[in-house]
């Protein structure tokens, strides 16, 4: 294990193919400080941190703490160094079927270097107690498994003090969590802080970076734009940084004309998840339904595209009874949904992006049962230049793709079929800057081109600055309506956090 002192990357390099993903980036993390790495998908940003924790190797540049320099060409090597990761996908980094205080214990049980038989009370008393050090109370012997993901972050955390981790990799934390969640976090954070970790913290999410931040780093193709303190810096400054150009509305709305009412629900329900839920779309109209986590958007999608079944309601689409048993249904009759989890509902990660782009539409690409694939590659190109999907080819698996550019592709899917109403289910979840932007322009062209948006959401400013209306939901209600312009952000939380109260 290193010393202490500031963990320091100098001139780092390296290129894919020829290609360079970083070029000279210097970057640097003290002690007991949280500092905020940020750019737009491709800006280099996790190149950067794979050097660091030793999934990649640097073609040029060095790595040191303290001064000393160190030799990283492994994960094992950083983790050697006291610097370890924690990604986004937790489920991936627990074992299911082993209780708490075996998963923070992993690494020392894997090692082999503690005695032959493990003391299993005097490892649960050291489990609870690394928790305690971070304020959880989390039973030690249960199952992974049975943990929410708030909890499971929690544990991992704890596993790296477990390790005597001195720098922590963050890669957006708080993508899966609610908002009190993410508070809970970030109060674990402090406690590391106070314990002498310095932390480098990943997120889209540029009011969280700066409540949590002390400086923040931006980088944009490959090179660092801007380091600051995270008090002296404004939130315009590092979107206009990450984007290398002025963003002046980083909501932009697209005024178009509204029509006739084109989607009618009436008192849908489904258990206690969705409880007699009435709204309206008309064409052209960009209605949100606003929620924290756990209020019902999403399960509400599933019943309207007939993933799930409802226990009661009608749907109509266009005038027309469209209560759909299964998501064909919902699809012949003109609805199309593009879901929070993209990666296993809203794609197929294993085939190309040509491939993604023509499925909802092969019976247009046949004939006589025979795909043609010039009609095939025809779509998928100009889809891809009209959405601004940034791949190789429409040949690349759609699993390489970044999360914005994945999303596009979700979206695109259905660009070409006959939907009438596009139903948005956090459609710019773990997505940057760039591509949510990108996301705003496609949907403001769905609603000039007559089309209804029903945009589900937890990202309050995005339903201000997007939609005509706004629904809050909470507990599986809707509880309010506002117009575009009569709401605050405080007043949507109010809402979404009072349930059926109206203290107005």
């Amino acid at each position: 294990m290193s010393g202490g002192g500031e963990l320091t990357m100098n001139n780092i390099t390296k290129s894919f193919a020829g290609v360079s993903a970083l070029g000279g980036v210097d970057f640097t993390v003290r002690p007991g400080e949280v500092h905020a790495l940020l750019g737009a998908n491709g800006a280099g940003k996790s190149t950067l941190m794979k050097i660091l924790s030793g999934a990649y190797e640097s073609d040029g540049g060095t790595i040191a703490i303290g001064g000393r320099q160190l030799t990283i060409g492994s994960p094992a090597d950083a983790k050697a160094e006291g610097i370890h990761c924690v990604y986004q996908e937790v489920d991936t980094s627990l074992v299911p079927h082993l209780s708490v205080a075996e998963n923070m214990m992993l690494d020392r049980i894997a090692s082999g270097k503690g005695p032959v038989w493990l003391n299993w009370s005097a490892m649960s008393r050291e489990a609870e107690a690394v928790l305690a050090r971070i304020g959880s109370r989390i039973p030690v012997r249960r199952k992974a498994e049975e943990l929410t993901l708030a909890e499971k972050q929690i544990v991992l955390i704890a596993r790296l003090l477990v390790q005597k981790a001195k720098f922590v990799i963050l890669d957006e934390p708080t993508a899966p969590l609610s908002l009190e969640e993410a508070d809970r976090l970030f109060k674990i954070v402090d406690e590391l802080k106070k314990q002498g970790i310095g932390i480098v913290f990943i997120s889209h999410r540029l009011p969280e970076v700066k409540q949590i931040s002390d400086r923040i780093t931006v980088m944009r193709d490959g090179k660092v734009v801007l380091t600051e303190e995270a008090a002296s810096v404004a939130t315009g400054d590092i979107v206009r940084a990450m984007l290398g150009r002025s963003f002046e509305e980083e909501y932009p709305k697209t005024d178009v004309p509204i029509g006739e009412t084109l989607f009618e629900v009436e008192d849908i329900a489904a258990g206690h998840r969705v409880r007699g839920v009435n709204l309206t779309v008309r064409r052209g109209e960009v209605v949100a339904v606003v929620g924290l986590v756990g209020a019902g958007k999403t399960e509400l999608s599933r019943l309207l595209f007939g993933a799930d079944r409802a226990d009661r309601g009608k749907v109509r689409l266009a005038g027309k009874t469209a209560n759909a048993a299964s998501p064909a249904d919902a699809v012949r009759a003109g609805l199309a949904l593009v879901p929070e989890e993209r990666r296993k509902e809203g794609i197929l990660v294993g085939s190309s992006v040509l491939h993604n782009l023509s499925l909802p539409i092969l019976s247009q690409l046949s004939r006589i049962g025979f795909i043609s694939r010039l009609a095939e590659r025809r779509h998928a190109e100009g889809m891809i230049g009209q959405l601004g999907i940034r791949t190789a080819s429409s040949g690349l698996l759609t699993g390489y793709l970044s999360g914005g550019n994945q999303q596009k592709v979700a979206i695109g899917k259905w660009m070409a079929t006959d939907a009438e109403v596009f139903l948005f289910d956090e459609p710019t979840k773990g997505v940057d800057v760039g591509a949510k932007r990108d996301i705003f322009r496609i949907i403001g062209e769905l609603a000039a081109a007559g089309k209804g948006i029903l945009y589900l959401t937890c990202e309050f400013a995005e339903a201000l600055g997007l939609a005509d209306r706004i629904l809050v939901m909470c507990d599986g209600a809707i509880v309010k309506e506002f117009a575009r312009g009569d709401v605050t952000m405080e007043e949507l939380l109010y809402y979404a956090s009072a349930g059926k109260e109206d203290l107005s």
